[in-house]
């Protein structure tokens, strides 16, 4: 790990050593080393195990930190959706796939223009995605993979027909320097507790082994298939034309993962640490952790079930929040909270908890070992000269 950071490295503040949360001001992320450890190492074992590619998604923990121990542990790559996200990792990865469709100019030459020692490879759906893309390309002499992206249920990208997707990776081929990868897709749709998942994962692939047939059949064998999510992460094997794998939210999993089985609680890896600031009003309390902290996400088809679940109090959930306040439902707890107690909030999805901060801090028990920059959150962009007179 990158060892401690100073709590305000990005403003002017005063110094003072971290070796405790309970030196940190709430409300904070805080990440068990040991249970991130265990995630990372049970998954890179399953792909081994099963002779997938592992390539995660960083979206989750957009950290350098996390993506060189992801990479220790066997990755082929990683798996961005931003251009800075792309560009940050850069600096620990030499092979990136933009699964994202790059449409627009700044897009494009933000990629175009990563460092000459990463392989870069781009899921892509659409004729104008590929044609501006190939013009890019040819204008900075790079090649570019492209994977065509298909719809297997998620209807959010993708291409739904497999003739479509061959018409497309043919003018992939047709426009060097591009070169046809393979194919992508993301089973998104797929959010059924663990062992509810046999009828949408033996349609799925169904599917994929159709399209890898015609594929095979017009001559643009793909070298790579490439798919998966932490909710359908240890059933991944079982689609049979799958060989690269791009789980997310697993390294620290969440509330939400753990409702469908995809891991246990106890690979709940990150919390936000809040404190309990008010127990005026019967019957609930008040957290400084609210929207700010952990995001406004219901839990998928449990909208009534809050916004975070207290790990030290698993039958006391985040009932309503405004932009400080988390309000904690105590109606089915007997614990008699006190103003000053800190505790510790799995929040429902963890990618959003990550991106509204800037530091994570890495603990063993109440021990803060370490922390590390949040260093592929935002845009990237630098504020501009402010002309005269302008505001800074």
């Amino acid at each position: 790990m990158d060892g401690l950071l100073k709590p305000w490295a990005l403003g002017p503040k005063p110094w003072f050593p971290v070796t405790n949360i309970h030196d940190l001001e709430t409300p904070v992320p805080i990440v068990d080393l040991d249970r991130m450890a265990l995630n990372l190492d049970r998954v890179a074992s399953y792909a081994k195990e099963r002779g997938l590619a592992l390539r995660p998604h960083i979206k989750t923990h957009k950290s350098l930190t996390v993506a060189a121990e992801q990479l220790k542990r066997g990755a082929v790559g990683l798996t961005c959706a931003t251009p800075f996200e792309a560009e940050t990792m850069s600096d620990v990865a030499d092979d990136i796939l933009v699964a994202y469709p790059p449409i627009g100019d700044a897009r494009v030459n933000r990629l175009l223009a990563l460092p000459e020692h990463v392989r870069l490879t781009i899921a892509l759906d659409s004729v104008d995605a590929v044609r501006a893309l190939a013009s890019a390309a040819r204008s900075a002499n790079r090649t570019v993979g492209v994977y065509v992206e298909l719809d297997v249920g998620m209807h959010r990208v993708g291409l739904p027909s497999v003739d479509d997707a061959i018409a497309l990776a043919r003018l992939v081929r047709d426009n060097p320097p591009l070169e046809f990868s393979g194919i992508a897709f993301y089973p998104g749709h797929v959010r059924d507790a663990v062992d509810e998942q046999d009828a949408k994962l033996n349609e799925m692939d169904a599917a994929l082994r159709r399209a890898v047939e015609r594929f095979v059949d017009a001559g643009l064998t793909p070298r790579v298939v490439s798919g998966g999510s932490t909710p359908t992460l240890y059933r991944t094997h079982e689609l049979e034309s799958v060989t690269e794998l791009r789980p997310g939210t697993y390294v620290f999993n969440d509330r939400t993962t753990a409702a469908i089985g995809a891991c246990d609680w106890e690979d709940c890896a990150l919390t936000v640490l809040s404190t309990v600031v008010s127990t005026a009003v019967p019957g609930q309390a008040v957290i400084d952790a609210g929207a700010k902290a952990l995001g406004r996400e219901p839990m998928r088809g449990q909208p009534d079930e809050g916004f975070g679940v207290l790990l030290e109090h698993s039958d006391v959930v985040v009932k309503s929040m405004s932009e400080e306040h988390g309000i904690l439902d105590l109606s089915r707890t007997s614990w008699k909270p006190r103003v000053g107690e800190r505790v510790r909030v799995i929040p429902n999805h963890v990618c959003i908890v990550v991106h509204l901060n800037d530091v994570l801090f890495g603990v063993r028990g109440n021990e803060v070992e370490s922390s590390w920059p949040v260093a592929a959150r935002g845009r990237g962009y630098e504020p501009a000269t402010a002309a005269a007179g302008v505001l800074r």
